[in-house]
This record gives C-alpha cells, structure tokens and sequence, in this order.
C-alpha cells in the first residue's frame, strides 16, 4: 500500500477582511481541523493544513508547491498517494467516505477519486507523481478533469453521495448546516441576519405544501432534482444552468477551444432586459418562492470569477465581481451592506419578496440549489410529519 498523506487547503481572511469573510475563514480553519483529524482516524499516513492568506497564486501552482511540505510522507519522491481537499469541502463526510479517499489514493498507480468528478471539492490521487506537470489551474473544481484529459488517468467519483456535494463556501451554508450539528458556527450569524431565519422557515412552509410550486435556478444537480420528485410536497420548477462552471477551465482540457461560450443565463438575461429590481415580480410569475444560485447570474453578468480576477488591473473588464464580502452580504439578505448597486438591487428585491406576491427568496451558491435544499427539505418533512 501507497503512503497517503492529506493536504488540506485554507483560505485565510486577508488582513483588511470584512465581518462575513472572517467568520466564514473562521468556521472552514475549524472544519480543517475536524478533517485532519478525521482523515488520520480513516487511515492517512499523515495530514497537512496548508494555510495562508490570498496571494494570487492559482490553485494549480499552490498544488505543485505543496509537495515538499513537512510531514508528507512519500510525496517528495512521487511515491506517495495524496488526497487535495479544501478547508470548507465535505463537512458531512462520514468515516465510511473519508476511508473510500484513502483507499484509492493508496492503491494502485493511475487512479483519482473525486466527490464530484465533474466539480470536485476533493480528489484521492493514487501517483503523486502524476501531478508533476499541474498547470495553473484557477481552483481544485478543474483536477479531476485535468487528470482524465491531459494526464489519462482512471477518475471515479462519489456523485450518488449526495452529502459530499455540500460545501461551505459562504456563510449562508453555515446556517444551513445549524441543523447538521453546526449549530455553534452559525448562531452568531443568525443573530445578525434575522431576515434569513424567518425565510428559511418561509420556505419551509412552501416545501410542504401541495399546492404550491418552488423555483430552483442556477448550479441544480441531476441527482437532486431526480430526489425533489418525492422529496418534496410542492411542485418543482427548475432552471438548471451552468453545472461546473467553475471546472471548465481552458487548461483541464484537451481538443480544441473553439466552441467555448461564456457563461449565460436564461435568469440573467431576463435581469439584464428589466433591471435587477425586478427580482421578486419575475418569480412571482413563475412560483411561490424561490431558491436562486446567484453565482450563475454573477457569471452571465461578468464572466468566470477566476479569469476576471487574473486580469492585470490595465486590462480588467469594465464590470468586475463584486467583493466577497459583498456575495455574503447578498447571500444573508443585507442589502445596505453590499457596495455593488447591481448586487444590492437584486438582494433589495429579493429581501422585499415578502411583501411582493413571490414569497420567500434565497439567494446563495452551488449549495444551497443542492445539497442544502435537500436539507431544508428533509426537515421541512419531519417537521410536518
């Protein structure tokens, strides 16, 4: 068997980060903690937490940098298997999961595993050493398919396991896990967004109700709505748009670019004719309550965050992502602390929704149309059974 060792990969706020970007680097180092120890517990050899604030450097070149990190056992001379994980990724990850990674990053060469294997959050790789030409890739999301297309090796995945789809990537998520045993990491947050436990409860009450109908917009898995059909009381209307947006990098493929659209949506280009303030009355013309992916609709607006972001400062596009501070904000319903006027609006109209014939909104990210609706559905059954 392959020596295994677990790298962990942490964000940390940067120095003049705002409240939500903290509390979120907050809960994901604690996560990472959970995750070493967890992952010796499932048999790794070793495990290292790779920590530092934003620097720049793409995800792929942190990944080769990594290899002469202290403790890696087998993994400077490519011996080794290594499983990449990110600090906020799989946080309902059972001993049975975390032991599957192990498995196959210890067994024979030429073989990955991934969570999702078309948007990966983690990936057991069995040869070190097959990472040794990474190009820079923006994020872990693209590895898997760098290592099917370019490299040739064997990539499985663990896709039916709904809950190694959830992720932390926004504090909204750390609400939404309060009832998955999280409780601590998000009550401080719910103190400070009060909006989102009273449409969290909202759309409780349209989750089981027959006669009403639920839009879900953006990132929406097969599997989820396959499990919608019977999961949920109401009636599901679904735009599904942009599944692995952030796994289509130029650099995980092989062939030719030609053919390559940039990200659209259907929502979006709705936005873009009447203004972001028409939120709530074009969900009310389709459901009762929604739950929308904005990162889909920031992507049709300015295009993949991560080639945006690499942009010398002379050669940046006219519109940029809004901060990430401003993305959470949106993401918690507070509209006066978002400085983007596009994002605001739309948080605006989504935070009246109440009051406009709509009904509940929820904004967020892959999560949240995912494996977070999932939970927020099973418990809005148990609570009516």
């Amino acid at each position: 068997m392959r020596p295994v060792v677990v790298l962990i990969f942490h964000a940390e706020a940067p120095p003049d980060a705002g409240p939500l970007v903290r509390a979120l680097a907050e809960a994901r180092r604690s996560l990472a903690e959970r995750q070493r120890v967890a992952f010796l517990a499932a048999g790794a050899d070793s495990t290292v937490i790779v920590a530092g604030p934003p620097d720049g450097i793409p995800f792929g070149e942190r990944l080769r940098l990594a290899v002469g990190v202290p403790g890696a056992v087998g993994w400077g001379r490519g011996r080794g298997g290594v499983i990449v994980v990110g600090s906020g990724s799989i946080p309902l990850a059972r001993r049975e999961d975390l032991r599957r990674f192990v498995d196959v990053a210890a067994g024979p060469g030429g073989h990955a595993l991934a969570n999702n294997r078309y948007s990966a959050d983690i990936v057991a790789i069995s040869r070190a050493a097959d990472l040794a030409d990474l190009p820079p890739l923006p994020a872990d999301n693209a590895l898997p398919r760098w290592l099917d297309e370019r490299v040739g090796v064997t990539v499985a995945d663990l896709r039916s396991r709904w809950r190694l789809g959830v992720d932390i990537d926004t504090p909204l998520d750390l609400l939404v896990l309060r009832g998955a045993g999280r409780d601590a990491a998000g009550a401080a947050l719910g103190a400070s967004a009060p909006l989102i436990g009273e449409r969290l409860a909202a759309l409780a009450l349209v989750l089981a109700n027959r006669r009403a109908e639920l839009l879900v917009a953006g990132r929406v898995s097969v599997a989820t709505l396959r499990w919608l059909e019977s999961g949920v009381s109401c009636r599901v209307r679904a735009l599904v748009e942009e599944r692995g947006l952030r796994a289509s990098s130029r650099l995980a493929q092989s062939g030719p670019a030609a053919g390559t659209r940039p990200p659209r949506s259907i929502l979006g280009e709705l936005l873009d004719r009447d203004g972001p303030e028409s939120l709530a009355r074009t969900v009310a013309s389709l459901a009762d309550a929604a739950v929308i992916d904005t990162r889909v609709l920031l992507a049709h607006r300015h295009g993949h965050e991560e080639a945006a972001a690499a942009l010398p400062a002379a050669a940046a596009p006219p519109i940029r992502w809004p901060s990430a501070e401003d993305r959470f904000a949106s993401d918690l319903l507070l509209p006066a602390a978002i400085a983007d006027p596009w994002l605001r609006a739309l948080t605006e109209s989504a935070a009246r929704s109440d009051c406009e014939p709509s009904g509940p909104i929820l904004l967020g990210g892959h999560t949240l149309v995912n494996g977070g609706l999932r939970l927020l559905a099973q418990r809005a059954r148990a609570g009516n059974s």
